[in-house]
């Protein structure tokens, strides 16, 4: 299973990879209104880029993970978190559907993954990537307040029935 788990850790920094290189190599604009006039290239800001800036997870809280149902019925997963620390901290629940390390490897196709919002069940988009399922983590980021406990609710339809494993975790950003 050390297999499995850093393919998860690892899932995010290979996302971020696949990202082009000028993302990360242009100061956002308001780092480049603070810097020194004599530092900034001569651009007009009308033809300058805009970068957009990329926050990267620190760290991962990893949830009980449990077998992939081949029911074809909902099952409701609830991911709880509780900010430990005196500081507001940004973080983001993430949904990962594991395949078994020899396959077969499922697809966005194989499940249906919802997320509860505002009382109703909404469709989640699934990302994959060697045979792992898993939702974004930028649409989900949140600022979570000291001492207080995030709670998303998800449901998740077998489709097709394949094994898995659900892998829910919680994304810390520094």
């Amino acid at each position: 299973m050390p297999t499995r788990k850093l393919l998860g850790r690892a899932l995010a920094l290979t996302a971020l990879a696949a990202l082009p290189a000028a993302g990360f190599a242009l100061p956002s604009p308001a780092v480049a209104a603070a810097a020194p006039a004599a530092a900034a290239p001569a651009v007009s800001a009308a033809s300058a880029p805009q970068a957009v800036a990329v926050a990267v997870p620190t760290s991962f809280v990893d949830l009980p993970s449990r077998p992939l149902p081949s029911d074809h019925a909902p099952h409701r997963i609830t991911v709880t978190y509780r900010n430990p620390t005196a500081a507001d901290q940004t973080v983001a629940p993430q949904i990962l559907v594991e395949s078994p390390d020899d396959g077969p490897f499922l697809t966005p196709a194989n499940v249906k993954l919802e997320v509860l919002s505002g009382g109703h069940w909404r469709a989640v988009p699934l990302g994959s990537q060697t045979g792992t399922l898993f939702t974004t983590l930028t649409s989900a980021k949140l600022v979570l307040h000291s001492h207080h406990t995030l709670t998303q609710h998800y449901r998740i339809t077998v489709l097709k029935a394949s094994p898995g494993t659900i892998q829910p975790r919680v994304a810390l950003y520094g």
